[in-house]
């Protein structure tokens, strides 16, 4: 049973209670708001599916409904969270519907949601050891939890960011900081002779490489999109032959990204060959398997890792299938040093007597708060385990599996599977045998009929020029079920949207 800590004698002197205006509201408000919001929170995940999953689109809906300047006068909980239900709620986008099979499908979970309440009520700031001990080291032991679930050896320095655009940026910002003869912490890039700086990465890669190189000054011409394979895969011959003509031309190559798990896709680079050719070239390597990462604790798809235990750093975001609230991106590397080069300056106010024994987050990033994110995800590992971790993302892949076979069987009627599906997204798509153009806009107007329904939501990418519709699942109460209503929309909405006969 969960205890109440009732307090600690501490010989201090006697507060009197805050007043009304300049205080907190009573705890008894907080308690019984609370068991109302626990309840609410328990009817919406039993039944998500009263509210439609994708809202009506109406820009500005939200705005229209809500005062335009804030109350002079506090007013009730009550009044507000009646608000939240009936202005709120029901104008969002709800990822926790089992029907969301956009993008990457998630879960906030029930353990990570416990996780999240807690870690907001402690109010924890992790920036350095000593500003919250427990939160750092339950950290340092969660990450590597991450690093031993998907299958890389030990010796990995983890940390917790909010997504993988950032974890992205302080890979490519420590691959700068790698090459000690560029100074780019102390002088900069700008009005220096330096040579320009390459980043390579493969035309399925995620837009957060070249808006890393943005940020970092290295810019997004110097980001080389290295041809894919028939299956988007990166190529590695075209790698290397990218990077030996830019040493040519006098630039200066740095990093190299690899993907495990591309977002339109999910195929997966050969991370193995990819680091060859890093080592030789010397060049920073990050793999990117912020969604399939997790797929590393299911044992029979180790294959699809072969390599990444060679990489510098790695990203894996637990918010996109291991069932935690965003947000939640475990950045590791096995090259730490050059992380903190990068990042670290220690202000006055901010030295401790313990700072050369300890690990401070805020060495190892731009940022100098930090949530107490491990929480959650700590929560959610001790909840599922490793085993259950991995049952679930096994059934995920076999209900991909089972709509690529639905729509494999209907390839007379026009539908076709549209690229590898190794975990558990499905892209696909429905030609009437006309033009490209003609066929791109049919399939726009599929996934536009189907979105209004309010019972499933798709995305979609485009590959080679071709529109195409992706399922994504990784939602804990997507079943079966859910996937067959999918299925059963889009035929409707093909049918609906093909052209007339003759």
């Amino acid at each position: 049973m969960f205890r109440i800590i009732r307090g600690f004698a501490i010989n201090v002197p006697l507060k009197t209670t805050p007043s009304p205006d300049t205080g907190d509201l009573p705890l008894d408000e907080f308690r019984a708001r609370a068991n109302e919001l626990v309840a609410w929170i328990a009817d919406y995940l039993g039944h998500p599916e009263r509210y439609p999953v994708l809202p009506p689109l109406v820009p500005g809906a939200t705005l229209a409904a809500l005062p335009t300047a804030p109350p002079d006068d506090g007013e009730p909980m009550r009044k507000i969270l009646d608000g939240f239900e009936r202005d709120i709620v029901p104008r969002l986008t709800h990822w926790n519907h089992p029907g969301f099979l956009a993008y990457f499908a998630n879960t906030a979970s029930v353990p990570g949601i416990l996780g999240e309440l807690l870690a907001t009520a402690l109010n924890s700031n992790a920036m350095l050891w000593r500003t919250g001990p427990a939160a750092a080291e339950l950290e340092q032991l969660t990450t590597d939890w991450i690093r031993q679930l998907i299958g890389l050896q030990p010796g990995w320095f983890g940390m917790i960011t909010d997504l993988a655009s950032t974890s992205t940026l302080y890979a490519l910002a420590a691959a700068r900081e790698a090459d000690p003869a560029l100074d780019i912490r102390r002088k900069g890039l700008a009005g220096r002779d330096l040579p320009t700086l390459r980043v390579y990465c493969s035309d399925q890669a995620h837009s957060s490489v070249q808006k890393a190189a943005m940020t970092l000054g290295i810019g997004s011409d110097n980001v080389v999109t290295v041809e894919s394979d028939a299956e988007f895969r990166m190529k590695p011959d075209a790698l290397q032959a990218a990077i030996t003509a830019d040493r040519a031309a006098g630039y200066r190559p740095i990093a190299v990204v690899g993907v495990l798990g591309t977002t339109s896709t999910t195929s997966v680079d050969p991370l193995d060959a990819i680091a060859d050719i890093a080592e030789r070239e010397q060049l920073w390597y990050h793999v990117d398997a912020a969604y399939a990462g997790v797929a590393g604790a299911v044992p029979e798809m180790r294959h699809h890792f072969t390599g990444l235990d060679r990489a510098d750093s790695v990203v894996v975001n637990p918010h996109k299938w291991l069932f935690t609230p965003m947000d939640c991106s475990v950045f590791l590397t096995r090259r730490p040093e050059a992380l903190k080069r990068a990042f670290s300056l220690v202000a006055a106010y901010l030295e401790t007597a313990e700072q050369d024994t300890v690990l401070n987050y805020m060495d190892y990033g731009f940022q100098l708060g930090h949530r107490f994110r491990a929480l959650k995800l700590w929560m959610v590992i001790r909840a599922f385990g490793a085993r259950g971790i991995a049952d679930r993302i096994r059934h995920h892949c076999a209900m991909a599996q089972e709509f690529a076979g639905w729509v494999r069987s209907e390839a007379a009627s026009g539908w076709g599977v549209e690229a590898p599906h190794p975990f558990s997204v499905v892209c696909f798509r429905h030609d009437t045998g006309g033009s490209l153009a003609e066929s791109n806009a049919h399939n726009a107007r599929i996934l536009d009929r189907v979105n209004a329904s309010g019972e499933v939501f798709l995305s979609h990418t485009v590959l080679r020029g071709r529109y195409v519709l992706r399922v994504a699942i990784g939602n804990l109460r997507t079943d079966r079920g859910h996937l067959a209503r999918a299925w059963a929309l889009l035929q409707q909405a093909a049918g609906a949207t093909a052209p007339a006969p003759g």
